[in-house]
């Protein structure tokens, strides 16, 4: 997977191509976490996420929970329908900020 990464000014877009699988999942925690300690917006485009696996489910949920936690917000942009189904079917659209 690959994480792209552009900021303007208190908001961050991570832009990620690929799989967020067992073995990208904590590259995007490593990469994510922190992020809400500078910024209080980040935004994931999924336009080129190809897949996400039960591990990239609970990065995302964690960084739902970290955003919550600092007064920030993270919202999920380009979701593929493919990807909307996986969180419709786990319950994770109710959870997570898609737009």
């Amino acid at each position: 997977m690959n994480i792209n990464k552009t900021q303007y000014g208190e908001k961050t877009t991570f832009a990620l191509s690929g799989r967020l699988d067992t073995t990208t999942a904590p590259r995007l925690q490593e990469t994510l976490i922190p992020e809400f300690d500078t910024v209080k917006h980040i935004e994931l485009d999924f336009t080129e996420l190809a897949y996400v696996s039960s591990a990239g489910l609970r990065v995302l949920l964690i960084g739902e929970k970290t955003a919550k936690a600092k007064g920030g917000k993270q919202s999920l942009v380009n979701v593929t329908a493919e990807i909307m189904e996986v969180f419709d079917m786990t319950g994770f659209s109710g959870i997570l900020h898609i737009e």
